[in-house]
């Protein structure tokens, strides 16, 4: 299966028809959205943007995005905020939000709250769909300090997911192959970044794909 992966969009709705043309020439079958729809936006206007997005979309809000997203894109989009999924045979498990950060942003979550809310859907081998990114992986911010979530990567290790996604901090652009498990963070979306996921006969391929610019 081949998906398409975006994250920090901030309502840069100018980059849609990019990420429209990308579906149709990678020939994606569904995108997954990990947060920061909007820059602190509504729920409407969360909704609006994805419903602009031509395909079938499994989101999650970021910290940036208002408390009310999961039930306000419901009618266009598929909520993975708490929830799981079943994709190409594949258990998906989702949760929004970033760990607590100085900035107290719309949508953080204490490290008990990110924990609970992943265990009780989370299984060996499923695909991991979270706004933060675990500490020590694609978490370092441009001072050199790592400011990833200890609760995710405490997942991570104990359920060893296939891959795991994240967004958040914009300058942790990359992929990397830990003990079985792909981490991926595909870049801000409103500048264009994204990343294109096949998984064929349980090996994970990686397309970083750079902003429009390029």
């Amino acid at each position: 299966m081949k998906f398409l992966v975006i994250t920090d969009l901030h309502q840069n709705t100018d980059m849609i028809d990019r990420f429209n043309g990308i579906i149709r020439e990678k020939g994606a079958e569904f995108v997954l959205f990990l947060g920061d729809v909007t820059d602190f936006g509504t729920g409407e206007q969360a909704a609006d943007i994805i419903s602009k997005i031509e395909s079938k979309v499994y989101v999650i809000p970021g910290n940036c995005d208002p408390l009310d997203l999961p039930e306000k894109i419901r009618d266009v989009a598929v909520d993975m905020h708490g929830n799981a999924a079943d994709i190409g045979g594949y258990r998906l498990v989702g949760l929004g939000g970033s760990n607590i950060t100085i900035f107290h942003t719309a949508f953080e979550l204490e490290e008990d709250a990110l924990y609970d809310g992943l265990k009780r859907n989370a299984c060996e081998g499923m695909i991991l769909m979270t706004h933060a990114p675990s500490v020590g992986i694609l978490d370092e911010i441009p001072s050199g300090a790592n400011v990833g979530s200890p609760a995710i990567k405490r997942i991570v290790d104990e359920y060893h997911p296939i891959l795991a996604l994240s967004g958040h901090i914009h300058e942790a652009i990359g992929c990397k192959v830990i003990d079985g498990t792909t981490f991926v963070n595909p870049g801000p979306a409103r500048e264009g970044y994204c990343a294109v996921v096949d998984i064929t006969d349980g090996k994970v391929d990686v397309e970083l794909i750079g902003p429009a610019s390029q």
